[in-house]
């Protein structure tokens, strides 16, 4: 399929199976918001924390599927009047049908890019991030602090939350490496596009001599998973405990409140220092365990989906080079793209939509092809 003939299949009419597959969501959405006013419901809080998330899930698909619903209906009165054989009717309808016709289009578009970018799973949920020093040494790990604040502005401009569940400072303030979850709706479906290799080049503070050096970090985005979605077995999990320590090996807690959870069947392990409480940690541990164990199965059968599942570039291998950021150029390389963005102050400073903008729609146009 060409690009031209993509961009037709996502602006088609809406009929068929995708029809009757909106109607029915839109179906339970109205049911959902029926039970928002049930006072059974809202007694029982489980239930209705569960009925206030499935619903706040369809609403967005629901909006964009009225609103294709309303133009769908004008199109088709004018396509009418086009057709009377009263002369003021018909240039009427004649008037009104071209650009009826562009705008229904552009919904049907909305709705089914909407539907694809829904199609990854856990696109809906938070974000599990883990950045990590490569090659470059202290550099390198002050290139992932760099990063960490970049991800924190994003978040704090989208209105989510940042919580740090693991870190690895070194004494000059960058990090060896940096877990985090970003807590929003729709996190991890905007940010999984991070996932690889981020190379910099630029002049180290620490260079005296003006030279630019070239230093490398991973970026790992997983999707955060709830208890339920992967089931960890106590008898699969080895956990032992240590003090935790700070940068240079300096101790910071003279107990035992540090945890290592190995899960035996997968081999992950999951270290957590971060908290003073042996307890808090843990619970920090399986949250970042059950989301490895979950983008191990994703790559898994990512792998048996063959070539072109392979060759989408949410795939997320971390082997990959994806990113360069030239600082004496203030240029910012998506190699995945080949699109380079002049502005890497306003990049550093969370201002990544224009790169991520990009990076969703050849997503969608390599999904399309995919059908």
């Amino acid at each position: 399929m060409s690009k031209d003939d993509g961009q037709k299949f996502l602006e088609a009419p809406i009929e068929g199976k995708l029809l009757d597959r909106l109607v029915e969501i839109a179906s339970r959405h109205a049911e959902l918001e029926e039970s928002l006013g049930d006072p059974d419901a809202q007694s029982d809080r489980v239930r209705f924390q569960e009925i206030l998330k499935e619903h706040g899930e369809k609403a967005e698909i629901v909006g964009l599927y009225k609103a294709y619903q309303t133009l769908d209906d004008d199109f088709v009165e004018a396509k009418s009047l086009s057709e009377s054989e009263d002369e003021d009717e018909r240039e009427l309808g004649l008037s009104e049908l071209e650009g009826l016709e562009g705008q229904r289009a552009t919904a049907a578009r909305q709705v089914r890019e909407h539907i694809l970018d829904r199609e990854v799973e856990g696109s809906e949920g938070n974000a599990i991030i883990e950045v990590r020093a490569g090659t470059g040494g202290d550099e390198a790990a002050l290139f992932v602090n760099d990063v960490f604040k970049m991800y924190s502005l994003y978040a704090e401009a989208k209105r989510w939350k940042i919580e740090v569940l693991s870190s690895q400072a070194t004494d000059l303030g960058g990090y060896r490496e940096i877990t985090f979850a970003m807590n929003g709706r729709g996190a991890f479906g905007r940010m999984r596009f991070e996932s690889g290799g981020h190379r910099v080049q630029r002049v180290p503070e620490t260079e005296t001599q003006g030279r630019i050096h070239t230093s490398a970090i991973t970026v790992a985005v997983l999707p955060e998973v709830e208890e339920t979605e992967v089931e960890i077995l106590d008898k699969d999990l080895r956990i032992d405990t240590f003090c935790a320590s700070g940068p240079g090996g300096q101790k910071v807690n003279k107990t035992a409140s540090a945890v290592r959870i190995t899960h035996e069947p997968t081999g992950i392990v999951v270290s957590i220092q971060d908290e003073k409480s042996q307890h808090k940690n843990k619970a920090k541990a399986l949250k970042v365990l059950r989301s490895r164990i979950r983008d191990k199965e994703l790559s898994e059968r990512q792998e048996k989906e063959g070539e072109l599942r392979r060759s989408l570039i949410g795939s997320g291998d971390r082997s990959d080079r994806i990113r360069t950021y030239n600082f004496p150029q203030s240029r910012v390389t998506d190699h995945r793209i080949g699109v380079s963005l002049y502005s890497l102050d306003r990049f550093m400073a969370g201002d990544i939509d224009p790169m991520l903008d990009q990076l969703a729609s050849h997503d969608r146009e390599q999904r399309v092809q995919s059908l």
